[in-house]
């Protein structure tokens, strides 16, 4: 009887910890990429407003529901080149994509049979998504998919005889509400069956998120591709949560309350957690200050202040997912490549300090960051000190420092948890000089 009881439990087991094994193979896939392009693309570029907010709120776009529903009419991005893309991608030093397949307006960027609101019903009039995801495989670049639950333009998720910004953010008091839950399942679907491997799926559900029942979909995309991401913006916490143009103040653990745009930031860590205590996130930033392409941002971000977001990211053990959004016709702007192109030289230098890293044992240094990766402790020098780089608190003994600029030896002494490091002679970077402590 004992051992029948054994066994019933080791089978009862087995799957929870196929699970397991699971979740931190996509994890670990996660973490160590560190780096992705997010892409923010659709027939809103034509008239440089934000996907889908022009008819949610409309006011200060400078264009009527009407105008913004007949863009697709006149949306031919014939200089849409997707291997150009991926191997700006790559050029850049990011390790995945993710691509707006759908957003809050419901317009599909994919030729989804349960729509007419989509790209293949445009004067272009190809499935945009079908050739990313070629693009990307053939070039080995994970792909996922921004989905939004919301879909403005379906009548189950809200009467299309109103205007969107009456009842954006859906009715699911309505009885034709699972009809709407039926139709997200049948595009899932779609995209999970269609294009290859999806490295995530990248929700983003506004408010009230449980009513889009995420279990659901959750079992959806688990059973249907077991190594897809999930990310915190269906009603559950998924595989990571999501800061949006921001970066959390200290390294999130489980169960921490890292809202999109909120910075009262719940469960932050007060010193670097376990490893069985972080939570992982990533955190979803633009170059410029809009999603979408806009001809009139120009507030847009330094190559510093960039790569020190990615920098930053990593220090707390979190992704950086920067933005791109493409031109009408399908080229991403200049201002965006060279700077895309300046990340991608300093991460040829200085990459192993960011890929596979996790965040270090010291979160609060006045000049810069460090991340962490098996015995090795990088430094990253933002503000370089006028003559000694001092960090306390250290708890392991260096053997060795090297500049990874150059791999030249760095002098130092250590005396208890004191380290201290001469500056003379350590070649500066003026985005982030990197220095790798050789721990024992």
């Amino acid at each position: 009887m004992q051992c029948r009881i054994l066994l019933t439990a080791t089978l009862l087991a087995a799957p929870l910890l196929a699970a397991d094994q699971l979740q931190s193979q996509r994890l670990k896939a996660f973490n160590d990429a560190k780096f992705g392009m997010f892409i923010h693309w659709g027939p809103y570029s034509l008239a440089s407003v934000e996907a889908s907010w022009p008819i949610m709120t409309p006011g200060k776009w400078g264009i009527s529901e009407a105008e913004y529903r007949a863009l697709p009419q006149r949306f031919d991005p014939t200089h849409f080149d997707p291997a150009a893309w991926v191997r700006l991608a790559k050029a850049a030093g990011q390790r995945y994509m993710v691509f707006t397949s759908k957003h809050h307006d419901g317009f599909c960027m994919f030729d989804s049979q349960y729509a007419d609101y989509k790209i293949t019903k445009t004067p272009y009039g190809k499935d945009i998504l079908k050739q990313l995801a070629d693009a990307a495989k053939a070039e080995g670049m994970p792909l996922g998919f921004y989905y939004s639950p919301p879909d403005l333009s379906h009548p189950a998720y809200r009467d299309t005889s109103k205007p969107a910004s009456t009842n954006w953010r859906g009715e699911p008091a309505r009885p034709e509400w699972p009809l709407y839950l039926d139709y997200m399942e049948l595009q899932l679907r779609e995209l999970l069956t269609r294009y290859g491997n999806v490295f995530v799926i990248w929700f983003d559900g506004l408010d009230n998120q449980q009513k889009y029942a995420g279990a659901r979909f959750h079992e959806l995309i688990r059973s249907t591709q077991p190594m897809t991401l999930i990310n915190n913006r269906i009603g559950l916490t998924g595989d990571y949560v999501t800061p949006e143009q921001r970066l959390p103040k200290g390294i999130p653990r489980k169960g921490a309350s890292v809202g999109a745009t909120d910075p009262n930031d719940q469960g932050l860590a007060d010193a670097p957690p376990g490893p069985e205590e972080f939570q992982p996130w990533e955190t979803c930033m633009t170059i410029n200050e809009t999603w979408g392409y806009n001809k009139n941002d120009t507030r847009f971000k330094s190559s510093t202040q960039l790569i020190r977001a990615l920098i930053d990211a990593a220090s707390k053990g979190g992704n950086f997912l920067l933005n791109v959004g493409p031109m009408p016709d399908g080229i991403i702007q200049p201002e965006f490549e060279t700077r895309l192109l300046a990340i991608g030289d300093w991460l040829k230098v200085n990459g192993d300090a960011i890929y596979g890293t996790t965040y270090g044992p010291l979160q609060s240094l006045p000049f810069g960051r460090m991340t962490a990766k098996g015995k090795t402790l990088y430094l990253h020098i933002f503000d370089m000190p006028k003559d000694t780089i001092e960090l306390d608190g250290l708890k392991v003994r260096v053997a060795s420092i090297k500049a990874l600029d150059g791999n030249a030896a760095v002098k130092f002494t250590q005396s208890g948890g004191k380290l201290s490091i001469p500056v003379a002679g350590i070649k500066r970077d003026p985005h982030a000089t990197v220095l790798a402590l050789a721990t024992r």
